[in-house]
């Protein structure tokens, strides 16, 4: 391994040291790989980390020590003082334990950043044997002798497209070190890949374990894992959970990923580690973890209706380039699967805008004009290159890793954008009927291509990398249709032909299609929400004339500001669809 390499998976790295001579002697086999080994960075100013008596020029890293103590981020409103208080008593103090600062060196002028040590296990708990390795070795005995192949199936068809993971670092330290891989980041990873078992050719002939019961196992070791020895790993671990499918438990979903949001702002991942003079594999690996992060909570925020968490005035992290990701010798898919991937963190940016357009209580008069909305859209389409461009605005080239998923989450920003240029013109004081049915008619034009990019996929698109969020783009999809035609038609026939139904019902049938022949688990959820009613929608009782009183109080509850009225509301409860 090399000396330069910081333990991302490891559950005992070794220790932040005092002095650079110590850091040193360290043995070279006693040094652990993040599994984000790197060559590329951009230039940057040197840095040193102050940890002690003297400054080294050897990078230090700041995981947790061989005594188990963490680093955690020291608050800039008291940062000045600590940094005047840890020049003092880096003169004074010898042979006693320093606080890791690092700060610019030789005319840099980024500001300081220091950390501190904290316990993360409670007082008094043991650390061997951990409770989290021993629940591992019951989802390993579950998934034995598939755990090798599972491994490569997550690396091939996820993480080239959502790299969490650095795939050579993490080859290396799963054949010649695996015992010290956290074990949530493992038996997430095992739980994660078993979405993608009918695909594979090896695989599928074979019977699948049983996926929830993995899940279920897995979420075993995370929470012990958080309880006995959180860190930097239990975070990659999070995401890894949360990015699972199926979608089960959003609420499980939500405080996991809050408790990741909490952990990584513990441990400084929102701050900008490229002038920091820390390993540069620990670099990548910060930046990394920091835009899936921002990922999962910006789009988990608009399938699951609740604000973001992460906000960009709180964070300096660059945002990705193919560069960053991209190794030397790295075949072209791998490439074209890192421009998607940087076009997503773009994307998802641009997410916050919308999202703060939805969730804001109180407006100001300074907030962004909804006409602004559409023209940031397509200027961040206008940034794209090459076969990305192609996948926004054509719908074509979605063979290549990750496509397909970016093309549906631009299709459903552009559905956001949609159903809020309706709802402000439908509250404007001179609404005009002309602009609100124009605005109906866009929605429908924008549907129309969710509908046709479900209808036009194919196997490989269905076994390549989704977000699991995006089950609920078609729910909300169908919803918004149905909404439309029941603010659009006034009598049961003229809504049984209404061409949002319609539209919602081709909807379905192709999601019906992917679940029977493919088990697509991203269909679920619209078909058994939406199914019945939009069938009963279409099948009018030809006794009635105008619509139920029932039916228009729902007309009225179907026009909230927030994208996720299923939620709200149940269909299924109605009193005019049961018979």
């Amino acid at each position: 391994m090399s000396q330069t390499q910081v333990s991302m998976y490891c559950q005992q790295p070794f220790r932040v040291n005092q002095n650079a001579t110590r850091l040193n002697k360290i043995p070279p086999e006693q040094q652990l790989s993040t599994g984000i080994a790197t060559d590329y960075c951009s230039p940057e100013t040197r840095h040193t980390v102050v940890s002690g008596p003297t400054h080294a020029d050897i990078p230090i890293p700041l995981h947790q020590d061989e005594l188990g103590d963490s680093p955690h981020i020291v608050g800039p409103a008291v940062t000045s003082d600590s940094h005047v208080l840890a020049d003092y008593l880096s003169t004074v103090r010898h042979g006693s334990r320093s606080t890791p600062m690092v700060r610019p060196m030789l005319g840099g002028d980024a500001e300081p950043v220091i950390f501190t040590r904290v316990q993360p296990r409670p007082l008094g708990m043991t650390v061997d044997p951990t409770p989290p390795s021993l629940q591992l070795q019951m989802l390993e005995k579950l998934l034995e002798p598939w755990t090798d192949r599972l491994v490569d199936l997550y690396l091939s068809k996820a993480n080239v497209c959502f790299p969490l993971l650095d795939e050579d670092s993490f080859r290396d330290q799963y054949r010649s070190a695996r015992d010290r891989i956290s074990p949530a980041v493992l038996a997430c990873l095992y739980a994660n890949s078993l979405t993608y078992w009918k695909f594979d050719p090896t695989l599928s002939p074979e019977r699948c374990p049983d996926q929830r019961f993995a899940w279920n196992l897995a979420c075993q070791v995370l929470y012990s894992e958080l309880r006995h020895s959180p860190g930097i790993s239990s975070i990659a671990a999070s995401l890894l959970n949360v990015g699972g499918r199926p979608t089960t438990s959003m609420l499980g979903n939500g405080v996991q990923l809050g408790a990741a949001i909490s952990l990584s702002h513990s441990l400084g991942l929102n701050r900008n580690p490229l002038p920091w003079h820390i390993p540069q594999s620990e670099k990548f690996l910060r930046m990394k973890i920091w835009w899936c992060l921002l990922i999962h909570d910006r789009w988990s925020s608009l399938a699951y209706g609740t604000p973001p968490r992460l906000r960009s005035d709180q964070s300096d992290v660059p945002l990705p380039t193919v560069e960053y990701l991209s190794a030397n010798g790295q075949t072209s898919t791998k490439t074209q699967a890192s421009a998607v991937f940087v076009a997503l963190v773009g994307l998802t940016q641009l997410l916050e805008v919308f999202l703060d357009k939805v969730y804001r209580i109180k407006l100001s008069p300074s907030d962004l004009p909804v006409d602004d909305l559409e023209v940031r859209l397509g200027h961040w389409a206008d940034t794209l290159k090459g076969d990305t461009r192609k996948v926004i605005l054509r719908g074509t080239h979605l063979d290549s890793p990750g496509a397909s998923n970016l093309r549906l989450a631009y299709l459903s920003t552009k559905l956001l954008l949609r159903r809020i240029e309706l709802n402000h013109d439908k509250q404007a004081a001179d609404a005009q009927a002309l602009k609100i049915d124009r605005r109906y008619s866009e929605v429908r034009h924008t549907a129309e291509e969710i509908v046709s990019l479900v209808q036009e996929l194919e196997d490989t698109q269905l076994g390549d990398f989704w977000l699991p969020v995006a089950a609920f783009t078609f729910s909300h999809t169908v919803t918004f249709l149905i909404r439309c035609a029941l603010e659009t038609e006034d009598d049961p026939l003229s809504l049984s032909q209404s061409p949002s139904l319609h539209l919602a019902k081709e909807l379905l049938d192709a999601l019906r299609q992917h679940q029977d022949r493919n088990g697509w688990d991203l269909a679920d959820i619209s078909l058994a929400q939406h199914t019945e009613v939009v069938d009963k929608l279409l099948t009018p009782d030809p006794a009635d004339d105008v619509l139920p009183s029932t039916f228009l109080e729902t007309q009225q509850q179907l026009m909230p500001e927030f994208p996720f009225m299923e939620d709200m509301f149940s269909y299924t409860n109605l009193d005019f669809l049961q018979s």
